[in-house]
């Protein structure tokens, strides 16, 4: 009799996605109690930071949001004023969003938190278990970059690896 018993525990897409909401939220509780942002709002400032004026559909690539989800935290952010719309150069008809003084000034206060998070998880394993574990995640995407059905990686997700 063959065993159809399930663990999702033992599942690895499971425990991935559950390793990687437990430290999205542990960083949310940085800059949701500080400034009252959502993890769509900060995802949205660091790649304004990184970009600069940017469509909402060039960060809705970059940022594994959907774009809704983005739309929603752009117009949160122009609201409380970090961050400003402005007619694309090459189309009018297109919105470029770029940070404003405000956005980076709070992004700058959030980054050492989250930095130091980041440090906190780094500092449990040894370099050479961290590169074999970037190795293991890359590997993992491979798998997905060559599935048809999967959504492809943003060139945001590939910038700085270094494996």
């Amino acid at each position: 009799m063959t065993s159809t018993a399930f663990h999702l525990s033992t599942f690895m897409p499971y425990r991935l996605a559950v390793l990687s909401e437990r430290v999205s939220r542990r960083l949310s509780v940085e800059y949701e109690k500080t400034f009252g942002l959502s993890v769509a709002e900060w995802r949205v400032l660091v790649h304004l930071s990184r970009c600069g004026a940017v469509s909402v559909r060039e960060i809705h690539n970059c940022v594994n949001l959907e774009k809704p989800r983005v739309s929603r935290a752009v117009s949160r952010l122009r609201d409380a004023g970090f961050v400003q719309k402005m007619p694309g150069e090459d189309d009018g008809r297109l919105v470029a969003i770029s940070l404003t003084d405000k956005g980076a000034s709070t992004l700058a206060a959030i980054l050492p938190a989250a930095r130091a998070i980041d440090a906190r998880l780094r500092a449990v394993v040894s370099a050479a278990e961290l590169k074999a574990f970037c190795n293991v995640l890359e590997r993992m995407h491979a798998v997905l970059d060559d599935d048809p059905d999967a959504k492809p990686r943003s060139r945001m997700d590939l910038e700085g690896l270094d494996i």
